[in-house]
């Protein structure tokens, strides 16, 4: 008769499988409460119901997780690219999460480290010592494995231009040469006192000069440039004198590493689907649409349970006949109303996704905007 329903169920706290919620003075209230339902809900008191007040407890308590778990996950694809790279320490349950483009922008660093202009991999500066009449440079023999330990590196600059045609012309504040102190006098300023000693040229007036050295060194002289094939680089044209030449470099393994963030490799961040910190639900702050859901897959779940245990014996001798137990319809019918639920639920989660509300917003504008076509315009007469 122990294995029977009383009819009313015991304290909840230490009845749980994994007390996840047993402080809960909510799931406390209803975990009797819910008992009792299930319990009628199969047919007691006119039936038997072979199950216990704790087994009751069991159902609700891994309805409220399978809930938690369910809404949860629908959270985590929603809200992964924000959470990446935060702490795993500060749980986000029943917190509202804003989007950002945290994700984003750490995808298109990858993009700056090759454009040059940012990104995840540093840039290091190296340079060689160019002798005169020598244009062949082996940058690894000269430079790179002594510097770098014999790690492969990748050049993405080399300085090799001639010096800027802007440092060959005059400031455009204090004149830009004879032609400008003839055009002082010009215009009749060349013997005041005190002595005019700048004029103000207009920006074209500048460029163009600027952009006239340019052309000066690219056509009429040799153009500084230099190839490089396999780790060697040839300069032109042939130095005549020595110097110095700098370059930019990455190493190679710093780009190729695919564990690569701006907090460190740590276990303690947000890497994945397994560790963003979305915990079981507090069964308190679950609104009664919720809760619905979880007496129903609870109802779903004590109606496995019972059809397990009926399932034992298939039937029972009585005097004189033989009864047949329902444990296998009992068993089928839970399935399909669990499968039935979770599906609901997981329509239910996508209809309110970000994505859904932002195109039913958009739907609900444009139609809006379509409606105030059709009112009529007043006509006002002066």
């Amino acid at each position: 008769m122990e294995a029977i329903w009383p009819g009313s169920g015991s304290a909840v706290s230490g009845n749980t499988p994994f007390g996840l919620y047993d402080n809960d003075s909510t799931f406390q209230s209803d975990s009797p409460k819910f008992a009792k339902w299930c319990a009628q809900r199969l047919g007691y008191p006119i039936m038997s119901v072979e199950l216990q007040d704790i087994q009751f407890y069991t159902c609700f308590e891994e309805s409220i997780t399978e809930y938690s778990a369910q809404v949860n996950q629908f959270n985590i694809r929603e809200n992964l690219l924000s959470l990446r790279g935060q702490a795993t320490g500060s749980s986000v349950t029943h917190k509202n999460v804003t989007p950002n483009l945290a994700g984003n922008i750490r995808i298109a660093e990858q993009y700056g480290t090759e454009a040059g202009v940012g990104g995840t991999v540093d840039y290091k500066s190296g340079s060689i010592s160019v002798g005169s009449g020598s244009q062949v440079y082996d940058l690894n023999a000269l430079w790179a494995s002594p510097s770098e330990s014999g790690e492969a590196i990748e050049i993405r600059k080399v300085y090799y231009e001639s010096t800027p045609a802007v440092t060959r012309y005059f400031d455009p504040y204090a004149g830009t040469g004879a032609g400008s102190y003839n055009m002082l006098d010009g215009f009749g300023w060349g013997g005041m006192t005190p002595a005019v000693q700048f004029m103000m040229m207009p920006m074209y007036a500048d460029l163009l000069r600027i952009q006239a050295i340019e052309f000066n060194d690219q056509i009429r002289k040799s153009a500084h440039t230099f190839e490089l094939r396999n780790n060697k680089i040839r300069i032109f044209p042939n130095p005549t004198t020595s110097y110095k030449l700098w370059f930019e470099y990455i190493v190679k393994s710093d780009r190729d590493t695919p564990l690569q963030t701006r907090y460190g490799e740590t276990a303690d961040r947000v890497s994945d689907y397994s560790n963003v910190p979305y915990d079981n639900m507090q069964y308190q702050f679950i609104n009664d649409v919720g809760k619905q859901w979880v007496r129903k897959y609870g109802l779903a779940l004590s109606k496995e349970l019972l059809g397990m245990v009926r399932s034992k014996y298939g039937s029972i001798p009585v005097p004189n006949a033989e009864t047949t137990l329902d444990g296998d319809t009992l068993r089928g019918e839970a399935s399909a109303e669990k499968e039935s639920l979770v599906t609901e639920l997981r329509e239910n989660l996508e209809a309110a996704s970000r994505k859904m509300m932002l195109e039913a917003d958009s739907d609900e504008a444009t139609r809006l905007q379509e409606k105030l076509q059709k009112v009529p315009l007043p006509i006002y007469i002066g």
